[in-house]
């Protein structure tokens, strides 16, 4: 454990070296301070932060490697660690195909919710490696870290994608507009939908005009003429949190490089599908929401519409009332993505999924069929694909 802190925050690019982490351990070989973890925190922070600027990185990679930890009883800097995967592998179910495939569906969305409900009502005590309760690593359809092909997940991280919906509540973070792009390659790209016009007031020199129309009247005729402005106009929601965290880098490049290209641009965050509601800040998502029907509204249908996320869920989120992992949503994410179709002309969803795997997720496929075959992959290749469909 000691040691996996020590490279998690030289990874995180805290200058730490192995004389301060080799005081720390003599530290607490003389057990400075005690049993209690909030001591051990501030004995590690003055002995591995030189800078305060390193503070953040430092307080989010402890919480990352001593979360749950209530006291160091027992825990002996010094022993030999077993890595954490092995720890990890011992609390998750790995199953072959044959095995998934012999685990049966409890018969439905209404028999799945009916099934948790009972179960919260009979389980007095923590289960792992079981069928039935909620627990860990088992093939129960309620817990985590296990696999069931319609499973509530109740904590824990996902591993197959197969949740229908998540009991906790998940803090999303903005993707950011400002990065440095990493390849020129995606504004190029998206430079390819710019469409140019002339609109306005006429306040730009005519140089080409003002030659004409002085060599063809015998006196200076001074000519001006609009801007020329990109006039497309954009509407961009991005899928945020969850599956989508894998993705997070390409997303932002893509963001940075849309809000350069692109004068008319506005965005929106969802999660998984669109629903009844969408939002611009992560960190008040269940506050400051904007209805999907204001948006309806608010854009003509001169806008194009791009969607980015991978689409990997729960069918059910997409087909049934309720079926979102977050909330219960009244109409399905289907009738909400066919009053988008049927209102905008030109639409793309961009799957950071590697195309070829598109097959194994049914998920990913209904998404496309509502979208009349308009996903395309998001590399290079796929968005080019994308943009000469939105030109047509």
């Amino acid at each position: 454990m000691f040691t996996r802190f020590f490279h998690d925050l030289k990874d995180a690019g805290v200058p730490v070296s192995l004389r301060e982490y080799l005081t720390l351990l003599e530290a607490m070989k003389a057990g400075l301070p005690g049993m209690e973890v909030e001591n051990f925190y501030y004995l590690s922070r003055a002995a591995l932060v030189k800078d305060e600027r390193h503070l953040d990185k430092f307080d989010r990679i402890f919480g990352e490697t001593f979360k749950g930890l209530e006291s160091l009883a027992g825990i002996a800097p010094d022993a030999r660690e077993l890595p954490d995967e092995w720890l990890r592998a011992l609390t998750e179910k790995y199953l072959t195909p044959e095995e998934m495939a012999e685990i049966e569906k409890l018969g439905g969305w209404d028999e799945l919710m009916k099934t948790l409900g009972e179960r919260l009502k009979e389980q007095k005590e923590r289960h792992e490696g079981g069928n039935k309760w909620i627990g860990t690593g088992g093939t129960s359809p309620f817990g985590h870290s296990g696999y069931h092909p319609e499973g509530v997940r109740i904590g824990g991280e996902s591993r197959h994608k197969r949740a229908v919906k998540v009991w906790e509540k998940r803090e999303f973070r903005n993707l950011q507009d400002d990065i440095e792009i990493g390849t020129r390659n995606i504004k190029v790209a998206l430079r390819k939908l710019r469409k140019f016009a002339r609109e306005g007031v006429p306040d730009e020199f005519d140089l080409g005009g003002t030659i004409n129309s002085t060599a063809r009247s015998g006196y200076l005729d001074v000519k001006m003429r609009p801007e020329r402005r990109n006039t497309i106009k954009v509407l961009l929601f991005f899928d945020i949190g969850g599956s989508m965290d894998p993705y997070i880098r390409v997303c932002e490049e893509l963001f940075s490089a849309a809000k350069t290209e692109f004068k008319h641009l506005e965005y929106f965050y969802f999660h998984n599908f669109l629903y009844d509601f969408v939002w611009k800040d992560n960190s008040r998502r269940w506050t400051d929401k904007l209805s999907t029907h204001e948006v309806l509204r608010t854009y003509g249908d001169d806008y194009v519409v791009i969607f980015v996320g991978d689409a990997s869920m729960s069918p059910y989120e997409i087909t049934m009332p309720g079926g979102s992992v977050e909330y219960m949503n009244q109409e399905p994410g289907a009738i909400w993505m066919d009053r988008l179709t049927s209102k905008f002309g030109r639409m793309a969803w961009l799957n950071p999924v590697a195309e070829a795997r598109w097959g194994y997720t049914p998920s990913i496929a209904m998404t496309n069929e509502l979208l009349e075959g308009r996903m395309y992959p998001l590399t290079l290749s796929g968005l080019d694909r994308a943009i000469a469909a939105l030109r047509r």
